[in-house]
């Protein structure tokens, strides 16, 4: 998953902080070292001006200047090792130091990503979806079929199978999930599921209620000043990979809420661009409360998975209680 120039931007300002972090600290040791070691700044300068008068040889034509400068440094290496060692110190105490030795920080090794810039992307997608919270609890590792019986056993299974599709085909297919039916059966917690996974593989999501993302869409609209520091967060709305737009229908709904909701999901459904809409509304009134453009959109092109059963959340509350 390509990052966005703001995403690359952060990461990579990252590890100019390393650097410089790192850069700082080997000063400070050097500096200590000059004050505390007598005889070791002279060594420093040594190694210098050898270089230079070795240089100087096998330009005029010395062939075995170069040998003789490496036996050179090596002896004043050798010398500094000891000297430190009498001071009590290290022998690499000025050797330069990395966050990740891998890479020196630079993030990339023979030009591909290193282990620790690939971690930097998934910390920052965490950070960037909103739900990273909760994510920790809501994942398929957790996922649990001890609280539906019956029909509403066999349609979480299939939802949970529709998810992992979702999930397994996801770079090569393009899909959206609409999970709908009674309250508290689930369907946030699979969308959670879902972002998860795929924050892992490395691919943006951004997580919204309903109320969340229409309040940011009117204060882009109609806030100048807001529209300035929202810009990057309306953006993503369009460009991440998944959009998860929980609770729709708890917004207070009137026509701009209908005409933005469904150029949001015109336009990603446009670029291909994923999104997984939980409700607790019934298909009818989903019909009823928004435009048919919209009713259309959706169960056009979602994969529409129905959860019922009881309402886990107060199911667990009442174990709680009983504790």
């Amino acid at each position: 998953m390509p990052l966005t120039n703001t995403q690359y931007d952060i990461i990579l300002r990252d590890y100019e902080n390393r650097q410089l972090h790192n850069r700082h600290e080997l000063e400070r040791k050097t500096a200590y070292v000059y004050d505390h070691v007598p005889g070791y700044r002279e060594l420093e300068e040594q190694i210098s001006s050898v270089s230079v008068s070795q240089g100087k040889k096998y330009l005029s034509g010395d062939e075995g200047a170069m040998e003789e400068l490496k036996g050179m440094l090596s002896e004043i290496s050798g010398k500094k090792t000891r000297l430190l060692s009498e001071a009590g110190l290290p022998e690499n105490y000025l050797s330069p130091a990395y966050t990740c030795p891998d890479c020196q920080d630079t993030g990339y090794i023979d030009g591909q990503k290193c282990h620790c810039f690939k971690q930097a992307m998934i910390t920052l997608l965490y950070e960037q979806s909103n739900i990273q919270e909760m994510l920790q609890n809501d994942n398929f590792q957790s996922l649990s079929y001890e609280y539906y019986e019956g029909e509403d056993l066999s349609r979480f299974k299939n939802a949970v199978m529709t998810c992992q599709n979702f999930i397994k085909n996801f770079n090569s297919d393009y899909h959206n999930l609409f999970f709908y039916g009674t309250v508290g059966t689930g369907k946030t917690f699979l969308s959670n599921c879902v972002a998860k996974e795929l924050i892992e593989s490395g691919h943006s999501v951004i997580y919204f209620s309903a109320a969340g993302l229409f309040d940011l869409l009117s204060r882009y609209s109609f806030d100048y000043k807001s529209k300035e520091d929202e810009r990057e967060r309306y953006a993503d709305l369009y460009q991440c990979d998944l959009l998860i737009i929980d609770d729709l229908g708890t917004e207070l709904t009137n026509q701009f809420v209908a005409s933005r909701l469904f150029s949001l999901l015109n336009e990603r459904h446009m670029g291909k661009k994923a999104t997984v809409i939980s409700t607790n509304l019934s298909l009818e009134e989903l019909r009823n409360r928004y435009s048919d453009r919209i009713f259309s959109r959706i169960t056009s092109h979602y994969e529409l998975c129905k959860l019922t059963g009881p309402d886990i959340r107060m199911y667990k509350k009442r174990l709680l209680n009983r504790k």
